[in-house]
């Protein structure tokens, strides 16, 4: 069991401070499909998205594990699941890959911006006839000089409507396999990139989405990220951080559900007695709690071995399945304990559900975790 200190303590009470600014109108913005301006300015006034990047730049040089410690009580208290997607993607996909590849005129040029959430950051690795097949992407860079000329195109782009810096993966060698992807650090205005219309989704709707086109764009060799062939190195070091923080977000999320879900269940009275009276109900609920625990104990565990430089391939898997599917039956039976009100909008039950689905399609699908786990067992080779 981890020992959280009392300057852990203190930033996770600080962050709670701010979640009725964080979850401002969270259903509209949910309905309209909106990025929510107004709560993003009240997560940069909050300090939040300066966790896990050093002072230097302006962050709070925090811990991965004080970083999730305080990202878990961001998902029980902000109700906006969308907004808390975006964080994670904005620091993880973003704001961790820079800090870690980028050079120091890199770093000092944009990580400011990212700590300060004044420039929001996205990555473009999914592609429209890969999916999970990173490893078949299409989109080229082609040396040209003192730049690489980047062509092809990227779909499900999460904060590509808003983002203003985007790492992009592409084929510098197409023949080298994993050694042949690089990352760059495009900016939003370069030419010859272009970014798709919002496009409509079934939840996490206030964290917009979009396509992505690259025409002949070029960009500086000086925003490679790392080296040139390191792009999956890159990858595997942001894919880790963005399954350790953004599921901690989620069992955050199933925390608030399932309080909400004891609460009723001793409030609401059927056939004389409170439901959770019932034995139906109640072995729902401990489902749920035995889902977050579980989820807690794979994600923590798993970033504490991380931390301490030991492989986690298989962990990192099997704590992403977990956490993906527990936070799935948490919300489906949040809103089967609520009933008839569950299914309501105005519980905001359901939109939980909507966004809970996402959870085992990004970061890897629940089958290319299957797959990575069975690898690992001699059974095949990881998709």
């Amino acid at each position: 069991m981890i020992a959280w200190s009392k300057d852990d303590e203190r930033l996770k009470e600080g962050i709670g401070l701010w979640f009725e600014k964080f979850s401002e109108d969270f259903s509209r913005y949910d309905r309209e499909a909106a990025f929510p301006r107004e709560p993003w300015l009240a997560v940069m006034e909050s300090g939040l998205l300066r966790l896990p990047f050093d002072e230097k730049w302006g962050g709070l040089g925090q811990s991965l594990l004080t970083t999730m410690y305080v990202l878990e009580e961001l998902g029980r208290g902000c109700r906006n699941t969308g907004l808390n997607f975006g964080i994670t993607t904005h620091m993880v996909s973003t704001g961790v890959a820079l800090q870690r590849f980028g050079s120091t005129a890199l770093k000092d040029r944009f990580l400011p911006q990212v700590c300060d959430g004044t420039a929001i950051g996205a990555h473009a690795i999914t592609e429209p006839d890969t999916g999970s097949d990173a490893l078949g992407m299409r989109t080229t860079a082609t040396d040209d000089g003192d730049c690489y000329r980047l062509s092809g195109s990227k779909a499900f782009v999460s904060n590509g409507p808003v983002a203003d810096l985007v790492v992009v993966y592409a084929k510098t060698e197409p023949a080298a396999g994993p050694l042949g992807v690089t990352a760059f650090l495009v900016e939003r205005d370069t030419p010859g990139l272009t970014f798709g219309n919002p496009i409509e989704k079934m939840g996490l709707k206030s964290s917009p989405l979009c396509s992505l086109f690259l025409d002949g764009c070029r960009v500086p060799k000086t925003h490679i990220l790392g080296r040139v062939g390191a792009g999956f190195l890159v990858l595997d070091h942001v894919m880790t951080w963005e399954i350790l923080c953004g599921f901690i977000v989620s069992t955050g999320e199933m925390r608030r559900r399932l309080d909400r879900c004891v609460e009723y269940a001793g409030e609401r009275s059927a056939f004389g007695r409170p439901i959770g009276g019932f034995q139906a109900v109640a072995n729902r609920i401990v489902d749920m709690q035995i889902g977050l625990e579980t989820s807690r104990k794979w994600l923590y565990d798993t970033a504490e071995k991380f931390t301490a430089g030991r492989k986690v391939t298989a962990d990192l898997a099997t704590a992403k399945l977990v956490a993906s599917r527990a936070a799935l039956d948490s919300a489906l039976g949040a809103v089967q304990v609520f009933g008839g009100n569950g299914y309501m909008a105005e519980y905001g039950l359901e939109q939980e559900l909507r966004s809970a689905v996402a959870g085992t399609i990004y970061s890897g699908t629940t089958e290319t975790q299957y797959n990575r786990i069975a690898a690992t067992l001699g059974l095949g080779r990881a998709a």
